[in-house]
């Protein structure tokens, strides 16, 4: 595409990272409509038109489409992450979209409002966090600004994306404590923004924070019953059970997809990986 006049490629003197490059990009456009795509990250043809139809509202600032695994049939892992990806997408974004409110414009597929992003552009670049510049969490941070402005986020789920997602933990789990220091951080920037925003979006933010720390609380009482009394914690057991196959057959259902009820099996990394992971963001988000 070097050769076609449509294209105009910036090639930076040194590696600055992804927000500043983003800055330069944005500055040096024309277009009314940005989209951001990350560069391990395949657009379906229709796309394009489909985000920018629903940026035609003027109300809406960002928009983003739904994320697939492209890389899903690899491993066990990928298979998860997929499945992880169907239900963030279409569970969690597609809940908050319902009052214009989704909370994280995915970086694989966004599309956002160029006259906004101008006017968010020294925030955006300035972040702070205890002083010093935040060098991670770019696309949920811009999606809070774009809130904070007084404009709608939105989910269109027909708009496919396929990225390539981690194939093995170690990997998988470095970008889960980037992404958990992110939600941490932003949540507290978000909780000025709540009240002006639907009262759905307070339960949702709040429990998307307070439900792993119960559940970690409730994988240590039982943990402690164990050790204490040599006893097996089986009401904590059945519970989180009882939840998980719960939350797999709803997903079943609607995504009529029989593969959802091996989705359990990423309770077990949930609760033995990513909670210990959360709690260490937690403590570490300088």
């Amino acid at each position: 595409f070097a050769g076609d006049s449509r294209f105009n490629f910036i090639l930076l003197d040194k590696n600055v990272g992804k927000r500043k490059a983003q800055i330069v990009a944005i500055r040096r456009s024309s277009g009314d409509l940005v989209l951001n795509v990350d560069s391990d990250t395949t657009l379906a043809t229709d796309v394009v038109a489909k985000l920018a139809r629903k940026m035609q509202d003027s109300a809406v600032g960002a928009a983003m489409g739904q994320l697939v695994a492209s890389n899903r049939s690899d491993t066990w892992l990928t298979r998860l992450i997929d499945m992880e990806y169907w239900l963030a997408c279409n569970e969690e974004r597609a809940a908050q979209a319902r009052f214009g409110a989704v909370m994280c414009c995915c970086g694989p597929c966004a599309m956002y409002r160029r006259s906004a992003l101008l006017l968010l552009l020294d925030q955006y670049e300035t972040q702070l966090f205890r002083g010093k510049p935040s060098d991670f969490g770019e696309d949920r941070h811009l999606t809070i600004l774009m809130l904070k402005a007084g404009l709608r986020t939105e989910y269109i789920p027909d708009a496919i994306a396929a990225t390539v997602v981690p194939d093995r933990l170690g990997p998988y789990l470095r970008q889960q404590l980037r992404w958990a220091r992110s939600t941490f951080r932003d949540t507290l920037l978000a909780l000025h923004l709540l009240p002006s925003l639907d009262r759905y979006l307070t339960l949702d933010v709040v429990g998307q924070n307070l439900g792993p720390l119960l559940l970690a609380l409730s994988v240590l009482a039982g943990l402690a019953q164990l050790a204490l009394t040599a006893t097996v914690p089986w009401s904590a057991v059945l519970m989180i059970a009882s939840m998980t196959i719960i939350r797999c057959s709803v997903a079943a259902f609607r995504a009529r997809q029989l593969r959802f009820l091996g989705f359990s099996l990423h309770t077990f990394i949930n609760v033995f990986l990513l909670l210990p992971l959360k709690a260490y963001a937690l403590c570490t988000l300088s």
